[in-house]
């Protein structure tokens, strides 16, 4: 069984990681006990990817602002058969409820519990997956007062214990330090050859195709700007980084990092209650390093 992201996130990964892994530098391979270091996890497709794929990183390191995240893989790498009989016993009781209304009622009563913000690791991961799963299209999204929003998804049978992946997951993830906080933190922990890969809220394309409400702090073009300067020190450091965001038309990105190397990639969006406004678009994906492998195999 492989190692794969235990929760659907916004903006997940892979259906990019073909794409992500041709614009890895070049020798990459080469690269001898590298440090892969995700400032911003998130469902964490890239990081089980990297780890399954390339021996040669020894360590890695993961951060996200949202507490509840960092919990989940926590539990996941330390808890794994605790959460798997804790996930049977809520999907049992989901199961057996008859009727839409039913199971409303009961997944609002999971919500309201999980906003009480004061529960166990094991209980608050439970109901994370619980959310995640029978919310609608999976969507994590919190008001300004931190608490969970998304409404009912009204699915009868969604599989919420999966215990497959959980144990792929705890296995992969035993050498991988957990962070919760501030993303710059992570430079602390950067050695020898490290590698970031940076995941961030994504800049919206318009005023009504923000996704990126996972945490109450909002992550607007401020944000994006100190997050570019956190690139340079990473870059006067020595470390290589590459880094995904929208494609936005006033080419906001284009001039931010204007210093970069910037590649686009294809992807597809599907979170959207229009189904007219989903398909394809491309998104950039900024690095420090001129050689991929993709042009060693043009070549």
């Amino acid at each position: 069984m492989k190692a794969k992201p235990f929760i659907k996130w916004v903006g997940g990964k892979t259906q990019l990681i073909d794409q992500l892994e041709a614009l890895l530098p070049a020798d990459f391979d080469k690269w001898e006990n590298v440090t892969y270091i995700e400032p911003f996890v998130g469902g964490g497709a890239m990081l089980f990817y990297m780890l399954q794929t390339h021996s040669n990183i020894k360590s890695a390191i993961i951060n996200d602002i949202n507490p509840d995240l960092t919990t989940c893989y926590k539990v996941v790498r330390d808890n794994p058969s605790d959460l798997v009989n804790s996930l049977q016993e809520v999907q049992k009781e989901y199961y057996a409820l008859k009727t839409e209304e039913e199971r409303k009622a009961f997944f609002m009563a999971m919500r309201d519990e999980f906003n009480t913000k004061s529960l166990n690791p094991i209980r608050n991961t439970t109901l994370f997956f619980f959310l995640n799963r029978t919310c609608f299209n999976g969507l994590y999204r919190v008001n300004k007062a931190g608490l969970f929003n998304v409404p009912f998804g009204r699915y009868e049978t969604p599989l919420i214990c999966d215990p497959n992946t959980i144990y792929a997951d705890s296995e992969l993830l035993q050498n991988v330090e957990i962070l919760t906080g501030d993303y710059q933190q992570t430079l602390e922990k950067a050695k020898g050859q490290a590698f970031f890969y940076f995941d961030p809220p994504y800049r919206p394309l318009n005023n009504t195709s923000s996704f990126n409400d996972y945490t109450k702090e909002a992550f607007n073009d401020l944000a994006q700007l100190r997050l570019k300067e956190f690139c340079d020190k990473v870059e006067a450091a020595g470390y290589k980084f590459m880094l995904s965001n929208s494609d936005c038309a006033d080419m906001f990105f284009d001039d931010l990092y204007l210093q970069y190397v910037i590649d686009r990639v294809w992807a597809s969006r599907s979170v959207n209650a229009n189904a007219s406004k989903r398909g394809k678009l491309t998104e950039i994906l900024v690095h420090n390093y001129q050689d991929t492998k993709q042009l060693k195999l043009a070549v």
